[in-house]
């Protein structure tokens, strides 16, 4: 079974052998509103833990999203240029960015399982 992992700024990074599928939470899509634009990394790009290498845009703001670990993009989500809305309908589903080929599985340690990311959200109020 995947093993999902979640970040601080929201992001969640599902694990199936050594390739992570990494988009945004439930809690970060309410809080951008409606989606009207992603922009998602290029297949081939080498990413650094921490690093921004995704965009997405809402009515109410534009965000970076961050590689909740350090890889190269072996898969970018190409249909949310024509329907970003998909980010608000799945989050967690059909709405994801990019899959990543992980290059230290050791990075997913430090990310918070489901119930320390729910924890973690009930927290900021």
């Amino acid at each position: 079974m995947a093993d999902t992992k979640y970040t601080e700024e929201h992001e969640w990074i599902r694990v199936e052998g050594d390739i992570g599928t990494i988009g945004i939470t439930q809690y970060a899509q309410e809080q951008l509103g409606d989606v009207v634009f992603v922009d998602v990394p290029q297949a081939g790009r080498k990413v650094a833990k921490g690093e921004a290498c995704a965009v997405v845009e809402s009515v109410k703001a534009a965000s970076d999203i961050y590689a909740p670990v350090t890889g190269e993009v072996v898969e970018a989500n190409a249909a949310l240029a024509d329907s970003p809305g998909d980010v608000n309908a799945e989050p967690m589903g059909k709405g994801w960015f990019f899959k990543i080929k992980l290059s230290d599985k050791g990075e997913l340690s430090g990310l918070m399982d489901e119930a320390a990311y729910t924890d973690f959200v009930k927290s900021l109020g």
